[in-house]
This record gives structure tokens, C-alpha cells and sequence, in this order.
């Protein structure tokens, strides 16, 4: 990428991946950004679950009814998740490493696409948080936020039309 500003135009929701695993290094580079995200008062709240086996992928893809399905198709996903006890702010913590996980993919070329699981439910009785813990033999205090599925672009999109950009929710004041 040249710039911050190209690579945001240019990053867009893929649901559709290639059967192409994700090299060592590439995978290392997104978890090495989210390590990098910035935190409240440096409390590092989060946790990242890296899920990449097959089949674990298609449960995966079960925690919610028809809109996690880009999961199972994707080489790698990211359970982001994060220990409310640590910090008062976990979500925002947990949601600026999703994003920077997402930019860091785009930026190596990859596609990617949030998963949103907090106050989400798996079926009526069960969230998706805890149907994912559960899964993935998590630890009880931390709650997930999203999934980011990440893999080989398999669709294209278009970048962002900055004429359809909204200004009028900008206040200058």
C-alpha cells in the first residue's frame, strides 16, 4: 500500500476465500498488530484465538444462525475476545485489535470479515460468547467480541465511492 488513506479505501468485507493456507510469516504479521493495538491505561484486556483446523472452522461457523458462514470458508479465523475484570473499556480495547487485525490483512492482500458475537445469539437460550467458549474450551472470564475470518481474496469488491462519503455527520465546531 502506499498510504493509510488507500489502504482504508481499499479495505472491504470478503466473505469469499480461497483454498489457500496463509503463510507463517503473514499470519505472524496480523497477530503481531494486534499485539500493537493500543489500550486503555495499557491493560492489554484482549486475547486472540487463532483458529485455522478445518473442521473446527466449519463449527465455528455454526455460533450464529446464517451469518457466520464466511468462517468456514476461510483459511484462518481470529476469535477476539477480552476479560472484562481487566478493564472497564474491554470492548473498545477488543474492537481496536479487530480492526487493526483487519488492515494489517488487507495490507498483505488478504481479505477479511468481522463476525459480530457480542450481544448475539447462538439459539434462543445461548449466546453466541458462550457458545464459542464452550467450542473452543476458552477461559470463563473472557467474552468475545467478533470473528475475523481471514483468507485469500475469492471475490473482488470495489474500493469505497468517497463521493458517497456521509459529511453531514461531521460537526466542526
Amino acid at each position: 500500500m502506499n498510504s493509510f488513506h488507500e489502504l482504508v479505501k481499499r479495505r472491504r468485507s470478503i466473505r469469499k476465500y480461497g483454498a489457500e493456507q496463509l503463510s507463517e510469516d503473514a499470519v505472524r504479521q496480523i497477530l503481531e498488530a494486534a499485539l500493537m493495538a493500543p489500550t486503555s491505561k495499557n491493560g492489554r484486556s484482549w486475547h486472540f484465538t487463532v483458529v485455522d483446523d478445518k473442521e473446527k472452522l466449519a463449527q465455528l461457523s455454526q455460533c450464529k444462525p446464517l451469518y457466520a458462514t464466511s468462517i468456514s470458508r476461510s483459511a484462518l479465523s481470529i476469535v477476539v475476545s477480552a476479560n472484562p475484570g481487566v478493564s472497564d473499556v474491554w470492548v473498545e480495547d477488543a474492537s481496536i485489535a479487530a480492526a487493526y487485525i483487519q488492515l494489517q490483512a488487507e495490507d498483505l492482500g488478504l481479505g477479511s470479515c468481522w463476525i459480530q458475537v457480542r450481544n448475539r445469539m447462538h439459539d434462543d437460550e445461548t449466546t453466541a460468547s458462550e457458545w464459542i467458549k464452550d467450542l473452543l474450551e476458552m477461559d470463563g472470564a473472557e467474552q468475545v467480541v467478533c470473528v475475523i475470518s481471514i483468507g485469500e481474496k475469492a471475490e473482488e469488491r470495489k474500493e469505497q465511492n468517497m463521493e458517497k462519503l456521509q459529511w453531514e455527520k461531521v460537526s466542526i465546531v
